[in-house]
Order: structure tokens, then C-alpha cells, then sequence
């Protein structure tokens, strides 16, 4: 299916979310990147997806509603653009059933109408109209949340690297303003902030609602039957929507998929993207190359150090089986026809079961990089490993030859000759990064992060190479181990420096203490790539090796300059 066929898709079931109510202190604002607030009365925007009929059961709205006579649509959305609005009984009991709003506060959601006009030359003119939704349940994913938490958790550990939710211009202080714009302000409340189970609580609910339209008129889509990291997707949403609706609304971001949590599992709950996303655009729509239903938009995390953002995406069947009581349909995969029961954890996804992840070994990558199949990124992946020194600092690097040698980084050694940090912080930063339990020994720690197949503890010798002398710092307390994801499990090795650039270059070259049968070095193209071609990046970012229990390498793209 071509692009714009997919585009085409994306905007018939990718709708604009606009809450508003009376908010006289002007605080319900609070945590989000942009509102408007008039006269006493903030409205805020997401996105949302309008759920085809093959998804969900059709009388889940009347039965909510207690209304056989009730007929419409259901649209997911985030929960994050509604909860502000939430009756206090609401907020502070959590009560099942049907949630409360406060008194004058009204869901509106903006559909995009495409219509085929002889005076525009075969040009789409769209016609947005704005309908009434009504607030029916709000939902928990509990596995993607317990994924999200996880992942936090697992860094908690390192020094500079906390997670917030939300784009960097989100926050939780702003006041009441009598203008439309956008809050430069932090990401989120601070007592979410700091526990990860509210973070990832707060981050994968969602909120289902009901709209008074024929849902038949919407495309008939099934659910993705396989999701793979550097598989291509799609993403519509209204960054800035309520600013200016008639703009913003169901624009398109396309990417891939960089990481997939748990790995080498046929029960997804958290996918990680490479894409460029808005704010305002969370609860949109996901779709793959062939406008298959991937997932639903989040808000990222983002890394309070640096400011750096993780797109997360959180997987329809997380979705489905989280809402078995409310969309209790059974949504047929594409190409497993409709006996795919997305409502059993033990069923969910079997499509995954012969994934390349859970496979051996892999050996080389092909040339043409510029469109690589599956298979050939599969066979990248292998030959990428994670290199860490000290178990706190981490880098990526490139296995050169079946001998083991590693291309890495040299300001992973050496931070300070390229204005990373000075030696005092790099020394403080080692040995705090990871906090050690009362009475445990670094072996104790090391072990935590997989298994050894050496005892070698000396990183600076002689190589056949090149010579390399250390000053007394580097050779005082540098531990440099590298994990190898070419077999499952993944095996961890110890690793000696070789060779570290001087000049600009910032290039390091390392060699396993003792290289394991069967390595997966990377199959070498010298020629010069035509420019605007794509070019796939494999690496270890800002999880790191605390997380590896959790995640493999990330996968990004983009074209060539």
C-alpha cells in the first residue's frame, strides 16, 4: 500500500479531543504543554481514534448510557486531556462505573471531512465539524504500565538519569492567563515525578468515548499481525490542535519502530518509536506499511538531565486486552482471520512467536542499505553490542571481525578530551552512578547485569596494533565489559583497550579477553551512500545497561545529507 493510501486511512479515524470547563483559579492547565484560557473557561486538545466496528463491541455506548435506543461511535483518547475535569468524588475515590465531569465542562470532538469537489481539480477540501462526546469509562493498561515502571526503575540508579513525562515545554506551575498560547513549563507533578508507578499509571490510561455518528462509514482496518523493530509506521494527531484547529488537525509524522518492550516476547505492551511527535498529538492513531492498526500515541518520556524524549506508542493489543470488559470484541488480526482472541494473554499475539529475536545466531548484514529488509536489520542488529565501562558509563559499539574486535567511542574512555565532564566529574559520576546495597560487593553488582564469560579484569595492555599507555586515572579503575546480543541469552565478555584516537576523531577500538564461537562481525560496504538515501542507526541510548533485562538496541532512521 502506498503512503498516501495509508495517509488516507490515518485521517478517516484520527479525530481532534477538545475538553473545556469552568476553572475560575486557572489551574487545570497544570502538566500540559498548551491550553487556552478565557473568561474563566480552560479548554484543552489531544488526539484520538475513532475505533471501526470490527474492533470493539457496537453496544458498548448504549449499554453505558442505559440507552438500547442510543446509537454512535467509540473514540479512544488519552485520559490525561479529561481528568482535570473530573467530578472531586471521582478523583479522589477512583470509582468504577461511569465517570463524573463537574458541572459545565463539555468533550467536543473535531472530525475531518474529505470531500471530492470538481472545482478543485481532484484536490481533497476538507470540511472539520465539531460533534458532542460523552465521557463513557476510563482504562488502565496494567501492562504497559508495569512495562513503563520497569524501564524507570531499572535507571533510577544512574546519576542523571531521572524521567519525567511530557515535552519539554509541559509543567506544573503556571497561572491563570487571559491569552491563547503555549506554557513554557516542566513535565509533570512532582510526586509523580518521583514514583514510577504513578508515572507509569498516569502515562498508559486512556479514556473511551462516546460520539453520535455512523461508525460504518469508517474503514474497515485490522490490527497489525507482526511488529519488529525498524518496521515503518505511521502517526496522525493535532499537534497544538485547540490553538488553531482548522490547521493543526490530523497532521502526519512517519517513522519507525526503535524498540520493543518486552523483547523477544509475544506479549508487546510498550513500543518505542522513531518519529517526531508534537504535543497533542498523544492518542492518535499508529499504522504500518500496510495501514494495519499498530497502537495509540502517548505522551514520551523524557530524561531530566538532557531533555532528550522517548516516543512511546502503546500497542492495540495491550489496549484490547486491558478493555476486555469494554471493547469486548474480538479484533481479527490481518492475515489470522477472526479467531485471534486479543482478549487472552495466553493467545495474544502468537503472530510474534517466530520473530528473528528469539532465533540464534545471526552472521552478516547485505548491501543496499538505502531499503533493507527485516531480515537484513535483524542481521545488523547482531553484530551492534553494548560496551560498558565501570558498569555506569555505556556507549554502543560495532564488532569488527569473528576475532572480537569493537569499534566504539572514545569519549566513553576518555570524556574529557571532548568536553564531556572533567576528571573529577567522571570519577564522581563512576562511582556513583550506580548506588551499591548495604554489605553487596561490586562482583555482587556486576553479576546483576548478566553473566561473565572471563574473570579478566585488566582493561589497559599492548595490542598487536597499536601501543596504547594510560595515564594513572584511566588505568586505576576502568572495568570495560561489552554484551553480546548475536544469541540469545546474551552473553557478557570482559574487553581491553587497543587503540584510542587522538586526533578528531572520536573513535576507540577494543578487544574481547576471549571472543565466543560464532560472532556476527558487521559486513563492511566502503562505498559512498547517494545522498537522500535512508540510512538505519543501531544502538544502545539512553537505557542503559541496568535496563537490559528489559530492552534490546534502539533502531532510528533518516536520510542521508
Amino acid at each position: 500500500m502506498g503512503l498516501p493510501e495509508i495517509v488516507e486511512v490515518a485521517r478517516k479515524i484520527s479525530v481532534m479531543v477538545r475538553v473545556q470547563g469552568p476553572d475560575p483559579k486557572g489551574l487545570k492547565m497544570r502538566n500540559h504543554a498548551f491550553h487556552q484560557y478565557q473568561s474563566g473557561i480552560t479548554t484543552l486538545s489531544a488526539s484520538g481514534m475513532l475505533v471501526p466496528d470490527g474492533l470493539y463491541d457496537v453496544g458498548l455506548a448504549s449499554r453505558v448510557r442505559g440507552d438500547d435506543n442510543w446509537s454512535g461511535a467509540v473514540v479512544v483518547t488519552v485520559a490525561s486531556v479529561v481528568e482535570p475535569f473530573l467530578s472531586l468524588r471521582r478523583r479522589e475515590n477512583n470509582s468504577k462505573g461511569q465517570p463524573e465531569l463537574i458541572s459545565g465542562a463539555q468533550i467536543d470532538i473535531l472530525m475531518e471531512k474529505t470531500t471530492r469537489a470538481e472545482d478543485t481539480e481532484g484536490l481533497d477540501r476538507e470540511d472539520p465539524c465539531w460533534l458532542s462526546a460523552q465521557l463513557l469509562t476510563l482504562v488502565d493498561v496494567p501492562g504497559s504500565s508495569l512495562a513503563l515502571q520497569s524501564l524507570v526503575e531499572a535507571s533510577s540508579g544512574l546519576l542523571g538519569h531521572g524521567w519525567e513525562i511530557g515535552w519539554s515545554l509541559a509543567s506544573n506551575d503556571s497561572s491563570a492567563q487571559n491569552f491563547t498560547g503555549i506554557q513554557s513549563q516542566r513535565p509533570m507533578a512532582l510526586e509523580e515525578s518521583a514514583n514510577p508507578n504513578l508515572m507509569g499509571k498516569s502515562l498508559t490510561k486512556f479514556a473511551v468515548l462516546g460520539v453520535p455518528l455512523f461508525s460504518e462509514n469508517l474503514p474497515n482496518i485490522a490490527v497489525s499481525p507482526s511488529i519488529k523493530r525498524g518496521d515503518f509506521l505511521l502517526a496522525a494527531g493535532s499537534p497544538f490542535g485547540i490553538l488553531s484547529p482548522v490547521h493543526f488537525i490530523n497532521s502526519i509524522s512517519v517513522g519507525t519502530i526503535a524498540n520493543i518492550y518486552p523483547p523477544g516476547s509475544p506479549n508487546r505492551s510498550l513500543l518505542m518509536a522513531d518519529i517526531r511527535c508534537l504535543p497533542g498529538m498523544e492518542g492518535g492513531p499508529v499504522l504500518d506499511k500496510s495501514a494495519d492498526l499498530i497502537g495509540i500515541l502517548m505522551r514520551p518520556l523524557r530524561q531530566k538531565a538532557s531533555g532528550a524524549e522517548v516516543q512511546l506508542l502503546v500497542p492495540w493489543e495491550a489496549v484490547a486486552t486491558a478493555c476486555a470488559n469494554v471493547l469486548p470484541e474480538e479484533p481479527k488480526k490481518a492475515g489470522l482471520g477472526n479467531g485471534h482472541n486479543l482478549g487472552n494473554p495466553n493467545s495474544q499475539g502468537k503472530a510474534f512467536i517466530n520473530n528473528s529475536d528469539l532465533n540464534g545466531p545471526v552472521n552478516s548484514i547485505v548491501k543496499n542499505p538505502s531499503c533493507p529488509s527485516s531480515v537484513t536489520l535483524e542481521k545488523a542488529m547482531a553484530s551492534v553490542c553494548l560496551v560498558t565501562v565501570n558498569d555506569a558509563a555505556w556507549a554502543s559499539g560495532v564488532l569488527l571481525n569473528s576475532e572480537g574486535l569493537i569499534m566504539t567511542n572514545a569519549h566513553l574512555l576518555e570524556p574529557w578530551r571532548f568536553g564531556k565532564a572533567s576528571v573529577s566529574s567522571i570519577e564522581n559520576g563512576i562511582k556513583s552512578g550506580y548506588p551499591r546495597p548495604s554489605g553487596g560487593s561490586k562482583k555482587q553488582e556486576s553479576e546483576d547485569m548478566g553473566p561473565s564469560i572471563s574473570g579478566f579484569r585488566e582493561c589497559v595492555t599492548e595490542d598487536k596494533f597499536v601501543k596504547y599507555s594510560s595515564s594513572s586515572l584511566y588505568s586505576g579503575h576502568k572495568n570495560i565489559r561489552v554484551r553480546l546480543d548475536h544469541t540469545r541469552p546474551w552473553i557478557w565478555c570482559d574487553a581491553k583497550v587497543v587503540y584510542i584516537s587522538k586526533g578528531p576523531l572520536d573513535v576507540a577500538l577494543l578487544q574481547l579477553v576471549h571472543a565466543p564461537d560464532r560472532l556476527s562481525p558487521v559486513t563492511m560496504d566502503f562505498a559512498s551512500p547517494p545522498l537522500g538515501s535512508k540510512a538505519y542507526v543501531i544502538g544502545h541510548g539512553l537505557f542503559g545497561p541496568r535496563c537490559g533485562t528489559y530492552i534490546f538496541s534502539v533502531i532510528s532512521s533518516g536520510p542521508v545529507f
